[in-house]
């Protein structure tokens, strides 16, 4: 079976560390989530031809979780993977939402840790996941338990590296804090909804992030399609489309007024610098060095060669700067007096470590 290839003479990849390892991973991550999903998503022939344009394009990070199609997004990448340079790939999948019907089937503890591996390599067919999340904060497991569960997996070759998903500031401080006091693996990825609409993290899970030598993922750039100006004018899609579905599951983290006022001002910035909506909302969060890859998720070619245009290309900074002066939100008083605080700190010398900053 043959597939077709997008080739790009003008993109070539760029590449970042995550967080403080030795990670090299393409700016760019595909996103797994469209397979085998239905009504909505792909089948594994497009599945499949859209891993092998990605990787033809440059990219090497491939993220999935258990829980996408139930377990489906995973078996897709994994009957691919004989044909694929498995060295060359970071392969990122997640645990803790519900994987099964049982009631213990979510949750990080133990036992459901070292199930979910056991079963996520079955799926993807490898001896080994290269990072793995846990997919939300669970509030029951010590953390203690969780992290030895992990580096357990780390010791046993089945995981290279440990991550979280939408943990605060505070948890991501607190789970490298017990991974010192107990010599465990510490974790160096953050997966986060991160865009133009959503910037609440940049007030303490981000500086937490930084501070513990944690890289940044970022997923949900479109917002849905809102930034890509797929709903001008709507106010929720159409009954019934292919976004109906997935708005019925993810629809509140975009539509609504800051959502739609976010996709007027990105709207307005395309027009005036005569870029495409969709290229400025998926290269605006790499304007954060702290950023280590963006998330692109897509279910078919075509989406693919669009998402893939910011493969090596810098936003102007001037641009850059209006989105972000545009979509800023509105500062709380301990953040706007500490950010006034720290400028005695930071202006008494000639240079600081900018990462100390608040962002």
């Amino acid at each position: 079976m043959s597939y077709p290839v997008f080739k790009s003479k003008e993109n070539v990849m760029k590449y970042r560390y995550l967080g403080n390892s030795g990670l090299l991973a393409s700016r760019l991550s595909l996103g797994t989530m469209t397979f085998g999903a239905p009504d909505w998503g792909c089948d594994e022939k497009e599945s499949h031809a859209i891993i092998k344009n990605y990787i033809e394009g440059g990219g090497n990070f491939l993220d999935t979780a258990d829980i996408y199609a139930g377990g489906r997004s995973e078996a897709i990448v994994g009957t691919l993977m004989p044909e694929l340079n498995r060295d060359g790939l970071i392969i990122a999948s997640k645990f803790s939402l519900p994987s099964g019907p049982a009631i213990t089937q979510f949750g990080a503890n133990c036992k459901q840790i070292l199930s979910s591996c056991e079963k996520t390599l079955k799926r993807l067919k490898t001896d080994y996941i290269d990072l793995y999340h846990i997919h939300v904060p669970d509030p029951i497991t010590p953390y203690e338990e969780t992290l030895r569960a992990m580096d357990d997996l780390v010791r046993q070759g089945k995981v290279r590296y440990t991550g979280a998903s939408m943990f605060f500031g505070w948890q991501l401080a607190k789970a490298q804090g017990v991974s010192a006091a107990y010599n465990l693996e510490k974790m160096v990825a953050g997966q986060y909804i991160y865009s133009l609409i959503h910037r609440e993290l940049e007030r303490e899970a981000m500086p937490a992030a930084i501070d513990a030598g944690i890289g940044i993922t970022c997923f949900s750039l479109l917002g849905g399609g809102l930034l890509a100006g797929k709903y001008k004018g709507q106010t929720e899609p159409v009954k019934g489309s292919r976004a109906s579905f997935r708005t019925e599951v993810d629809g509140p983290r975009f539509w609504h007024p800051t959502g739609y006022k976010t996709a007027e001002i990105v709207e307005d910035v395309s027009k005036k610098s005569g870029i495409p909506m969709s290229k400025l909302a998926i290269a605006w969060p790499l304007g954060r060095k702290f950023v280590t890859s963006v998330i692109i998720g897509t279910r078919n070619l075509n989406q693919l060669e669009e998402n893939m245009e910011p493969a090596d290309w810098d936003m102007p900074e001037d641009v850059w700067n209006e989105l972000e002066e545009r979509t800023r939100p509105q500062e709380e008083y301990l953040t706007w007096y500490n950010k006034f605080n720290y400028d005695r700190f930071f202006n008494a010398s000639e240079f600081h470590k900018p990462e100390v900053e608040l962002i």
